[in-house]
């Protein structure tokens, strides 16, 4: 008899034994346990797509960052600027480039005229395709790149010739740069020599037509055309030496009517506001998960009043308080691990739908993946800890009983 005693006493649950009786009622109640994972995964699917989603902005952040170069600055005419016309001073591009640490810089300015694909198209129908002047140095200063032809030298710069913004290009119906083929540019026809690409720090040359500044004077408005806004390309440690001096340059007489900007500083301070909505999304998403985590807490306490007669029997077949707390605790890890990984699923689709329909990098964190498993599991473990404890004090007779 005491032989008997100690081995009852030895008796143990093993690993597989958990996960089967665990999964019991999983495997039992589909529909219960299919409604009953769905709050988690929500929660779960919510905070994924949110570290994913921001991650995948920031990477298109960043690359814009770094297309752009810290090392840029823009200089425009202030409100209070003395010309009054938002334009600076014909000598303005030729008294920066004598900045000492300026490696590149040139200006580009607004063109009032309208843009055709042929002269018998309405002056008014412009498909929104502005018209700048900008002179040689431009691509270069913007780290700009060509899908198609040529930028302008110094003598194509003084011609009839027209290099379109990607966006223009296809309003134009300009597929590729060919031999002859021309847009009509206010009254005169110009050559299109080539195609620009998208252009990170200066969003309108997308959608616009690109003349030299000598042949906007000649062939557009027959006078002198001063700069609207000069970009300035400075030594990567000379940005803040450079930008304190570009007023005074610019404008000796009142140099706090110009307006000196870093582009990067823009993107800088987009990426921040978007580091808050994260934070906030994240909260929400927690909640979903908070919520989805009492959803399970209350299934596992219905099942235990459903199962008292299976908790009962047994108990009476040798099963200790013990090995009943683990296999309720166990149902309630595997219920929550179960809408954790359909939530990580959901949560990367989302990240990489979204994150292609804007053409950004898909990137979902490695943290957000194991983080959203994780907290999964950790939920699943504190809801399953009352039904568990609940399940386990009760005594095998009344169990039985109450059947």
């Amino acid at each position: 008899m005491s032989v008997v005693a100690a081995d009852l006493s030895r008796s143990k649950l093993r690993v597989g034994d958990v996960l089967r009786v665990g999964s019991l009622g999983l495997r039992t109640r589909r529909l219960r346990t299919g409604l009953s994972t769905l709050g988690v995964a929500i929660g779960i699917a919510a905070m994924v797509g949110v570290l994913g989603l921001s991650a995948s902005s920031q990477e298109d952040l960043n690359s814009k960052i770094r297309a752009l170069g810290t090392n840029l600055l823009e200089v425009q005419a202030g409100a209070g600027f003395g010309r009054g016309s938002g334009e600076l001073p014909t000598t303005a591009v030729g008294m920066v480039s004598r900045i000492g640490p300026v490696t590149a810089v040139s200006s580009l300015t607004t063109v009032d005229t309208t843009v055709r694909r042929t002269d018998t198209i309405s002056e008014g129908i412009t498909s929104g395709i502005s018209v700048f002047a900008a002179d040689e140095g431009l691509l270069d200063t913007l780290h700009a790149q060509l899908v198609d032809g040529t930028w302008f030298n110094a003598a194509t710069s003084t011609y009839p010739a027209v290099v379109l913004g990607v966006t223009a290009a296809e309003k134009l119906g300009v597929v590729d740069v060919a031999d002859g083929l021309r847009v009509y540019i206010g009254d005169q026809w110009f050559a299109v020599i080539g195609i620009l690409d998208h252009v990170a720090a200066a969003e309108g040359l997308d959608r616009a037509a690109i003349v030299g500044v000598a042949a906007a004077e000649t062939y557009i408005l027959g006078e002198t055309i001063a700069p609207e806004t000069i970009y300035v390309r400075t030594e990567d440690d000379a940005v803040d030496a450079v930008r304190g001096v570009l007023g005074a340059t610019v404008n000796p007489a009142t140099p706090e009517e110009v307006e000196v900007s870093r582009p990067s500083d823009a993107l800088a301070a987009q990426e921040a506001a978007s580091s808050a909505f994260t934070s906030l999304f994240l909260g929400l998403g927690a909640v979903a998960l908070l919520v989805g985590g009492i959803g399970i807490a209350n299934v596992m306490v219905i099942a235990v009043i459903e199962r008292r007669t299976e908790i009962g029997l047994r108990r009476a077949l040798g099963a200790t308080r013990a090995h009943i707390r683990r296999q309720f605790l166990t149902e309630a890890i595997l219920l929550a691990g179960a809408g954790g990984l359909v939530g990580v699923l959901l949560g990367a689709f989302v990240t990489w739908l979204y994150a292609r329909s804007q053409d950004w990098a898909v990137v979902v964190p490695p943290v957000a993946i194991g983080g959203g498993l994780v907290a999964a599991v950790v939920i699943g473990a504190i809801a399953g800890i009352y039904p568990a404890g609940r399940a386990a004090l009760l005594p095998p007779t009344e169990a039985l009983r109450s059947n």
